[in-house]
């Protein structure tokens, strides 16, 4: 069955968009060119005031002024924009320093995604798929960022508290400060490091992935020095663990 919209809220926001172009404005003016009686148009008004989205000028004759709230959505917006552009501008840095693919991971509910990729210029290379999901046991990527999540973030990605054995690899991780792994793809190997926002809490995972014969062990330090300054340029705090 079809869900249908809600009637009254598409109000509230046809409301909501008539004051921010008109601001200030009152209600019998909002009513006139909504073409929508004066007790709707006040409901809507009251409805967006008591949740922060509008306010009324201090006039003899109340009218109604889009509320600071909006800005600060703005503001999150833009900031967020802003990231995404610095991540690929470090992605696209990284595939150049190192030669394969890179790749930004983050954590979206119970799984890790691909959320941003620079593709390596060479003809072997690899290219995971944006939206993709990486396992958390096995990924570099999962590796890396577990053993700065909380216990019950550990479970909700792992589908299951880490045993004795995983705990001690994951620490070691933590120690080196990146991970590599080949599980998820044979044929591929991934190396990882954490990035982390103010306050320390882990919100990603920047990594490069290429043939595995072309990133032998003896490569990883190298590697993973490239890919631990990378995420350092991206990074806005020191690691934190339990988050």
């Amino acid at each position: 069955m079809a869900v249908k919209g809600s009637s009254t809220g598409a109000r509230v926001l046809e409301v909501f968009e008539a004051v921010a172009e008109h601001q200030p404005v009152g209600v019998a003016a909002l009513s006139r060119m909504l073409g929508i009686d004066k007790s709707a148009v006040q409901r809507a008004l009251v409805t967006l005031a008591e949740q922060g989205w509008i306010q009324a000028r201090d006039d003899p004759t109340t009218r109604w002024e889009t509320a600071p709230r909006i800005l600060n959505i703005a503001h999150g917006s833009r900031a967020k924009a802003d990231l995404r552009q610095r991540i690929q501008s470090v992605l696209e840095q990284l595939a150049v320093r190192t030669g394969e693919t890179a790749i930004f991971n983050e954590p979206s509910g119970s799984h890790l995604v691909v959320s941003q990729v620079a593709e390596s210029q060479q003809a072997l290379r690899m290219a995971p798929r944006i939206g993709a999901l990486v396992p958390a046991r096995d990924s570099a990527t999962g590796r890396v960022l577990l053993p700065f999540l909380s216990p019950d973030r550990q479970v909700e990605l792992l589908g299951e508290p880490p045993d004795a054995k995983f705990r001690a690899l994951l620490d070691a991780c933590r120690s080196a400060g990146y991970a590599a792994s080949s599980e998820v793809n044979a044929p591929a190997m991934t190396i990882a490091a954490p990035v982390f926002e103010v306050g320390g809490r882990p919100i990603g995972v920047v990594a490069i992935s290429g043939p595995a014969e072309r990133m032998p062990s003896d490569s990883h330090p190298r590697l993973a020095e490239l890919v631990r300054e990378a995420a350092a340029r991206l990074s806005d705090g020191s690691p934190q663990a339990g988050a």
